[in-house]
């Protein structure tokens, strides 16, 4: 209208998009690969540390590099016995880099997602709390204390226990050192050993195998799975035992039989391990040796005297591996269920895999066959290029040693010492690789060129498999 005066709105104000940094654009995957990389790095350097080694030790930086890697990735492959070697100040650093490592990619990925300020969206923080099966842990901060709590309280039984032993034969204050060093490298699979004398002198001896048998065991599991078993004891009512806790439960046990049958049937008349062991200590030793390969790295009897088809099977079951979101390594427990399951399934001309009255999607075996393929292909890889490097070295010897690396599992036929330096980077990258996992590795370049693709194609179904 004539004479009345028009409002001129203004103009919206552009409010300045913050910048966010290249670590805060990270997917998890990537963070996790980042971490132990940086970690490995700081490791390396912290080994360097004047008063780290013992005089007259000698240990170059490739040395130095393995040893941290394999502290780190919580594998125990050393290239010279660490008591004799490291200072009481390096053990405690060993002690700490395998402490770290051993807390888990998902507390340390979570963790580092809040310390570089990247926000953790519901869905996430859902997916965090889902996987303890109805533990109120709250926010996922509260989550990571629980984990926290709950890894410290089991190691600090398991070091009461050992010391039990090891204050009358060492005294208070080294007997204390050794009962924590050892539980702590117990429950994080760490298998690095401090004892004067190694754990050989133990062999019998049913309060020092049977505590770090079980706290290995219980590192193997993995948290998810001791959160529900403990809901599930608590209030069965209320909290069932998932499919997933009872793959991992009931595989880990069948290994674990397959393991001691094998050891007690094919080493109880082998003099150089168990034949000179009473009845009782055929039993101890061979449910020891059973479970180090869930990626423990202890061994009481000695691994480069044993009969190559026990080998065999030790190296089967370091492949295996234990839990996902374990202190173990390898393809996983319920990796190895569910491929088992859906084979015999094609063998019955079963179209679906049943699991405990529950239905396992497809999904879970394009993951379960990936996550195989991705680190069958490292496992050869890698125990190729050994071969290459060390070709004066035994071909048993260098498969034990390559899988041992990629399962972080430890156990060693006396080899590690013997490798050269550029088999050491390789055995370096290896444990790096089997620990943050193939297929996190894998997904952590890929998460971002997925996102991207929206094109479907279609399907082709006259393919021919077998």
């Amino acid at each position: 209208m004539e004479g009345v005066p028009l409002i001129s709105r203004p103009a919206p104000v552009k409010l300045p998009v913050p910048k966010r940094s290249w670590y805060a654009r990270l997917e998890p995957p990537q963070l996790i690969a980042l971490v132990y990389f940086v970690g490995i790095l700081l490791a390396t350097a912290a080994l360097h540390l004047p008063g780290v080694l013992r005089d007259g030790a000698e240990m170059t930086s490739v040395d130095l590099l393995f040893t941290a890697t394999s502290a780190l990735t919580i594998t125990g492959l050393v290239v010279a016995d660490t008591g004799e070697t490291f200072t009481r100040y390096g053990q405690y650093i060993l002690m700490l880099l395998f402490e770290l490592g051993g807390l888990g990619i998902l507390s340390f990925g979570t963790l580092f997602a809040f310390v570089t300020g990247r926000r953790v969206n519901f869905s996430e923080r859902q997916h965090l709390q889902a996987q303890i099966s109805g533990l109120d842990t709250g926010t996922v901060v509260q989550l990571l204390r629980t984990i926290f709590a709950y890894a410290i309280g089991l190691q600090l039984i398991g070091a009461l226990l050992l010391a039990l032993r090891f204050v009358p034969q060492f005294g208070l204050g080294e007997g204390l050192f050794q009962a924590v060093f050892h539980a702590v490298s117990a429950f994080n699979n760490a298998g690095f050993v401090v004892v004067p004398g190694g754990m050989g002198q133990y062999v019998t001896d049913p309060l020092v195998s049977l505590t770090i048998s079980g706290l290995v065991i219980l590192g193997a599991l993995g948290f998810i799975v001791q959160f529900n078993v403990v809901n599930w004891l608590q209030q069965p009512r209320q909290h069932r035992l998932t499919v997933y806790s009872l793959l991992t439960l009931v595989t880990t046990a069948a290994l674990l039989v397959v393991g001691f049958l094998t050891v007690l049937l094919l080493e109880s008349n082998n003099q150089a391990t168990l034949q000179p062991l009473p009845w009782h200590g055929k039993l101890l030793a061979s449910f020891f040796q059973s479970m180090t390969p869930r990626s423990g790295g202890f061994n009481t009897v000695d691994i480069e005297s044993m009969r190559t088809a026990t080998l065999m099977v030790i190296i089967a079951l370091m492949y295996i591996g234990g839990g996902s979101g374990s202190t173990g390594g390898g393809i996983k427990t319920s990796t190895f269920a569910i491929l088992v399951g859906s084979a015999w399934n094609m063998v019955r001309g079963r179209g679906e895999l049943i699991a405990f009255g529950r239905r396992v999607e497809k999904d879970n075996l394009v993951r379960a066959t990936a996550v195989t393929m991705l680190y069958t292909m490292m496992v050869m890889g890698a125990f190729f290029l050994l071969l290459l490097t060390n070709p004066h070295m035994d071909f048993t010897h260098l498969l034990f040693e390559t899988v041992s690396a990629a399962a972080t599992v430890g156990l060693s036929m006396n080899t590690t010492a013997h490798i050269n330096d550029a088999g050491l980077v390789i055995l370096s990258i290896l444990m790096y690789l089997g620990r943050i996992g193939p297929l996190t590795f894998a997904v952590a370049f890929t998460l971002r060129s997925q996102a991207r693709s929206g094109v479907k194609y279609p399907p082709e179904r006259d393919i021919l498999v077998g």
